[in-house]
């Protein structure tokens, strides 16, 4: 497996609470991997950190053995970083094209070039139609964003994150209030993605994270709680008590 993304002892304070502290882990291409734990553990900040959103305090993040710690999220996006937020953050009176046309423009198309006419720049368009077929929204590209449902509204997120070719993709819980049968299907895709990405996965829905997740790290009170197989996790006495209780 190839290592992509590291993180080394990352940690960051707002005023006197330490959201992220002394956290290490590692991505590699062709595994996912989940970041578990109660609300307020730190799990978006983490990701905040590696997308570049926020600058850590203390530690160190490297890609591809390269230190990007404190790089702007654009130019960690230009290195491979995708994310997709807790949120939907779409533009929703653009059209679902235009959406992932307009993320990988911001990457593909160099700085000198961005005034010219989007319609000349032929690379972004590909890339958003290659984004809006592996996610399943090859169909609906053409609609305007706002008439989606809330499970492709998700899968549009994903299709932003992949539109601008990362190999790391960062995941803040895609399946927040989806339905069984749309989880099952964000399910598939995740475990297709992983094959040629390296995936970090946030997500609070057990069935999933264990169903496709290749290793788990708990977060709690912005710490590492513990770190390993999922079948490990499960049956972990530590994370049981500290979060998913003994009914699991």
């Amino acid at each position: 497996m190839t290592l992509v993304l590291e993180a080394v002892r990352l940690s960051r304070r707002f005023g006197g609470v330490r959201a992220v502290s002394d956290v290490s882990l590692a991505l590699h291409r062709g595994t996912l991997h989940a970041v578990i734990g109660p609300n307020g553990a730190g799990k978006s900040t983490l990701v905040n950190l590696l997308s570049g959103e926020l600058a850590p305090d203390a530690g160190s993040i490297l890609v591809d053995g390269i230190d990007v710690t404190g790089w702007a999220n654009w130019r960690l996006a230009r290195a491979g970083i995708g994310r997709s937020f807790q949120r939907t953050n779409v533009m929703a009176g653009m059209t679902v094209l235009e959406n992932v046309r307009l993320a990988a423009q911001a990457v593909l198309v160099p700085g000198r070039r961005l005034l010219r006419p989007a319609a000349r720049e032929a690379a972004p368009l590909r890339a958003a139609r290659a984004a809006l077929l592996r996610v399943g929204l090859e169909e609906v590209a053409d609609l305007v964003a706002a008439t989606l449902s809330h499970g492709q509204q998700r899968l549009l997120e994903i299709a932003l994150a992949l539109a601008v070719q990362p190999r790391v993709l960062l995941l803040d819980e895609p399946l927040a209030g989806m339905g069984a049968e749309e989880s099952e299907r964000l399910a598939a895709l995740l475990r297709d993605l992983a094959r040629d990405h390296a995936v970090l996965l946030i997500e609070h829905d057990m069935d999933v994270v264990f169903s496709v997740a290749d290793s788990v790290t708990v977060m709690v009170d912005g710490r590492v709680l513990e770190r390993g197989a999922p079948d490990w996790i499960r049956d972990s006495v530590a994370v049981r008590d500290a979060y998913l209780g003994h009914d699991v």
